[in-house]
């Protein structure tokens, strides 16, 4: 009867076993068998959650950085551009002065004249005053000696003089000091010729200074003297 029963051992040995796979049940809440198949699946999950962080995240231009860049050649090309323009500007401004300049010594040269030589047997005694705002220096007062000389002898052959100018320009300008040439036409008539007009071409280099904002004639010379007058 001993030998049909099994043996106590193996009772206890198989009671062992199955104790300790309900244990190891217990505590990992899976079977013993899967824990390798679990810990190599556990990163495959975790790479894919970072992949998908990664493509979720947007890309980030660094649009402050060339919008400084914009700015920084806006402004440098704004002042190079004025610096420029400022060059180019100035010498314009230089040429643009010395051609009014040269207009005004011009108009006054002209006015100069035409006021000095043309005169009426009634006008001719104050042509002297009407000269003197155009005359500077000893010219005014040689002027003056010219014109007191030959009142008399006009008024009474009643001549009439008539000085029309026909071009004028300036020969050079220096400063406060220029030089001018003025060409013109000149008509002489008295009843003495029975009143046949003399014509003479006529052209002066005039000596000019400036005095304050005024230009004034200080010295005169003839250069071309020719008779038009035709012969009867």
């Amino acid at each position: 009867m001993e030998d049909q029963q099994p043996g106590a051992s193996v009772l206890n040995e198989a009671t062992a076993e199955n104790q300790t796979g309900v244990t190891a049940v217990a505590e990992t809440g899976q079977p013993a068998g899967t824990d390798e198949a679990g810990a190599e699946e556990a990163p495959v999950a975790e790479d894919a959650s970072l992949t998908d962080s990664d493509d979720a995240q947007p890309v980030r231009r660094p649009v402050g950085r060339w919008l400084a860049v914009t700015v920084g050649v806006a402004a440098a090309l704004f002042v190079g551009s004025a610096a420029f323009a400022g060059a180019a500007v100035q010498p314009y401004l230089v040429d643009l002065a010395v051609v009014r300049t040269k207009l005004h010594v011009a108009r006054t040269a002209t006015n100069a004249i035409t006021t000095l030589w043309t005169y009426t047997p009634d006008n001719i005694d104050k042509l002297a005053d009407r000269a003197s705002q155009y005359l500077g220096g000893d010219l005014g007062t040689d002027y003056r000696k010219y014109i007191d000389k030959i009142v008399a002898p006009s008024k009474q052959a009643q001549i009439t003089n008539t000085t029309q100018v026909i071009g004028a320009a300036v020969e050079s300008l220096n400063g406060p000091n220029a030089v001018a040439l003025v060409y013109t036409n000149t008509t002489t008539t008295t009843p003495l010729t029975k009143n046949i007009p003399s014509m003479k071409y006529l052209s002066y280099r005039l000596t000019m200074k400036r005095e304050r904002t005024r230009w004034l004639v200080t010295k005169m010379s003839t250069v071309t003297k020719l008779d038009l007058t035709p012969q009867v």
